[in-house]
This record gives structure tokens, C-alpha cells and sequence, in this order.
């Protein structure tokens, strides 16, 4: 699937980094650091602006790493990216640790999976079919 994207970042654009990756790694572009101190956040620019096909999406996830070693992760994971929307793509970190986190200009801060979706229609109904699971939620399979 081919994608338009515009780069006014200082940094490469986004690739796989194998061949079976779902997502590319994308960076920060900012022109000095942002520290995150515990339980604070922020919208980190990335300098990308992308022109999605209808149907599809772009999904901004955590980097296992990040979130891992050091509790910084996507605070509204995973974030949105419509394919009608045109403006510069930002990711909100959260920082979960109890340490202060420094945000470098190039450092790898999220995931970018685009995927398909479709829209739903709703058909109003007054009853559901019923199934094994019904209405149990929230652990009531399992642990």
C-alpha cells in the first residue's frame, strides 16, 4: 500500500526495521530536549504529515523498550490517525516511573502500524443472540 508523506523532520522517514515488522519506529523532532518528570506528559512532535487511503488507519503504539526499561509509554495507546487527517503527527508520552525521563531530538519514541478498518452501521435491535461467554466480562473467563 502506498502512502503519501511529507518529512519536515531533521531525521530519516520511518521504515521497517525486518521484514516482518507490523510497525516502524518514529522519532522525535524537536529542537531541545523535553524532561519528563514522574506521572507527567507531553506531546512530542514528530515533523510527519501523512495522507492515508480510506479505510485505513494509523495506529501510534508504545515502544516495548521504552515502556519496559523505563515507564515511559503512549498515554492514549493506541493513539488514532485518521486518514482524513492532514496535520503533523504527535505522540502524548507518558512517563510511569519514578525517575525523570529526557526526550533527545531523534530518539525513537513510538510504533506506526497503518492498518484497514471499516466503519460500522448500526442496526438497532431489541434483543442480542446469545453466546457461551453472554454478558461476562472483566476476568470472567479467567484470571
Amino acid at each position: 500500500m502506498k502512502v503519501q508523506i511529507i518529512n519536515k523532520s531533521k531525521h530519516a522517514l520511518p521504515k521497517y526495521e525486518t521484514e516482518a515488522s507490523a510497525g516502524m519506529d518514529i522519532s522525535a523532532n524537536i529542537d531541545e530536549a523535553i524532561v519528563l518528570k514522574p506521572l507527567e506528559r507531553a506531546i512530542v512532535k514528530t515533523g510527519l504529515f501523512i495522507s492515508l487511503p480510506k479505510g485505513t488507519e494509523a495506529q501510534v503504539r508504545p515502544r516495548s523498550g521504552l515502556a519496559a526499561k523505563f515507564g515511559v509509554t503512549v498515554l492514549n495507546t493506541p493513539g488514532t490517525i485518521d486518514a482524513d487527517y492532514r496535520g503533523e503527527i504527535g505522540v502524548i508520552l507518558v512517563n510511569l516511573s519514578a525517575d525523570n525521563f529526557t526526550i533527545n531530538d531523534g530518539e525513537r519514541i513510538a510504533q506506526l502500524v497503518i492498518a484497514k478498518h471499516k466503519q460500522a452501521v448500526w442496526q438497532e435491535v431489541n434483543i442480542l443472540d446469545d453466546t457461551d461467554r453472554g454478558a461476562g466480562g472483566f476476568g470472567s473467563t479467567g484470571k
